[in-house]
């Protein structure tokens, strides 16, 4: 059986599973049932809208994002499906600083739900820098459903990885 990479830290029943899946050729239908079209949101504009009407709603208080763009760049390969950079400089006798969100540009063309919870993996980055269970507290504030739709979008990028194109 070959490797799922995007799935490395889950159960031998859940692997299994999608293996079964990948086998039957029914990954593509299960992923195009639940997730039946992908989203309009194309431009570094309407992304940048996108993610400041979510902080606006649930982060109001946060730190400002001064950029917000898909990146060729980012190498999903590595596990880098977005990154959030948080830049300091001294101007004067002032500290600046400004935040950036670059989601991975195979975000371009995927269902919103996975577009959203990446944005909200991000977003959660302004209050907590590390993966820890009040980093996950917040995404699950923001987004009820980011466990569910993080091993969806996982099954998503295999599927992408093993043929390729799905909408």
């Amino acid at each position: 059986m070959n490797k799922l990479k995007y799935l490395g830290g889950y159960s031998a029943v859940v692997i299994d599973q999608v293996h079964t899946l990948i086998n039957n050729n029914k990954l593509a239908g299960f992923l195009l049932e639940k997730y039946p079209v992908s989203h309009s949101i194309r431009t570094d504009k309407a992304l940048y809208t996108f993610v400041i009407d979510l902080k606006t709603q649930y982060l109001r208080q946060s730190n400002s994002i001064s950029k917000v763009i898909y990146d060729d760049k980012l190498d999903v390969l590595h596990q880098a499906l977005g990154l959030h950079t948080f830049i300091s400089r001294v101007q004067g006798n002032n500290l600046k600083s400004k935040n950036e969100i670059r989601i991975g540009s195979v975000f371009r063309k995927c269902p919103i739900e996975f577009l959203t919870m990446i944005v909200v993996h991000e977003l959660a980055h302004l209050k907590e820098k590390e993966h820890n269970r009040a980093f996950y507290k917040l995404c699950v504030y923001m987004e009820p459903n980011y466990h569910q739709l993080e091993f969806d979008m996982r099954l998503y990028l295999t599927y992408l990885d093993l043929v390729g194109k799905l909408y």
